[in-house]
């Protein structure tokens, strides 16, 4: 399963990180836990899904566990080491399409925070 957070495709195949396992486990979490959680790893390193991908990958699992059509998560900090509630969140349900050609962009090393913003996002509107 892929997973878009912020910038980056993640792949969430495996076991390790199966979702029904994750929902088993966190059933009794509710969703706005996870987003400060969300919230609270993006403020201590803006850069997490690039710095931590293993981290970055449990939360996106954690997402998916408690809310299953969402599959693409935004955590903007505006510095690190910020007050997590500064953390400017969203949450998407991008098309397969999409991220499919997100994910082949990704393989190319094409996929730039701009692109993913036009296809996703769209902060930067024209």
């Amino acid at each position: 399963m892929l997973f878009l957070l912020n910038d980056v495709v993640l792949n969430l195949s495996g076991a390790k990180l199966s979702p029904k396992m994750a929902s088993r486990r966190f059933r009794a979490l509710p969703f706005n836990v996870v987003s400060k959680l969300g919230q609270e790893l993006y403020a201590e390193d803006p850069l997490l899904h690039f710095d931590r991908p293993e981290r970055a990958k449990r939360l996106a699992t954690l997402i998916i566990a408690k809310a299953p059509s969402i599959n693409a998560a935004l955590f903007v900090a505006p510095a690190y080491g910020c007050a997590p509630d500064d953390v400017a969140m969203r949450y998407a349900n991008v098309d397969f399409e999409v991220m499919a050609r997100l994910s082949s962009r990704q393989e190319q090393g094409t996929l730039d925070t701009v692109w993913a913003d036009r296809q996703v996002w769209r902060r930067l509107a024209a």
